[in-house]
């Protein structure tokens, strides 16, 4: 196996754990904070998405889905259009809320088709390619692909583990 094989492989899991976490959630259910503070799955699925969005369009020179596909309009968030998520505050991540789970699969699903479009067709020496000089070392475009595959696994499991957390407290 080639290691756009196994990139690609890893980028056609992260759909199936999203929908797990977002399955049959209400608007409500998806905005709940666990324990008062804990980033909500609404968050935790916006931030995978912003952050595959913009690194992947950064890496391979294409504007956001975010802004070029309407999603900024759609979604109209009190925040910067640039912004991912990134050290968010308190009051940034409760802002982040969803009408429903679809629209977070929606910007998901046109984000993560891109990205396993642009994988799948890449050629292995590009891999290689520097893609992020702002770091020693600089960063390849093998590295940046692992460090968004990272990034998004854990904020799936997270957003998985909150929903565990959301229904088994019946007040939700």
């Amino acid at each position: 196996m080639t290691s756009v094989e196994v990139l690609s492989e890893a980028f056609g899991r992260l759909p199936d754990l999203v929908r797990g976490a977002v399955r049959g959630l209400d608007a409500h259910q998806l905005s709940v904070r666990p324990g008062g503070s804990a980033n909500s799955i609404a968050w935790l699925v916006w931030h995978l998405t912003r952050v595959e969005d913009s690194h992947l369009a950064e890496a391979f020179g294409h504007d956001q889905v975010w802004r070029a596909g309407g999603f900024a309009d759609l979604w109209d968030l009190p925040l910067d259009r640039e912004d991912t998520g990134y050290r968010h505050s308190e009051e940034q991540v409760d802002a982040v809320r969803v009408a429903s789970a679809q629209q977070l699969l929606d910007y998901f699903d046109a984000v993560h088709g891109l990205s396993r479009s642009l994988v799948a067709d890449l050629e292995e020496q590009e891999l290689h390619r520097v893609v992020d000089e702002r770091w020693d070392p600089p960063v390849t475009l093998l590295v940046r692909l692992v460090s968004v595959l990272d990034d998004a696994v854990q904020h799936a499991g997270q957003a998985a583990y909150a929903r565990g957390i959301i229904l088994a407290d019946r007040r939700h």
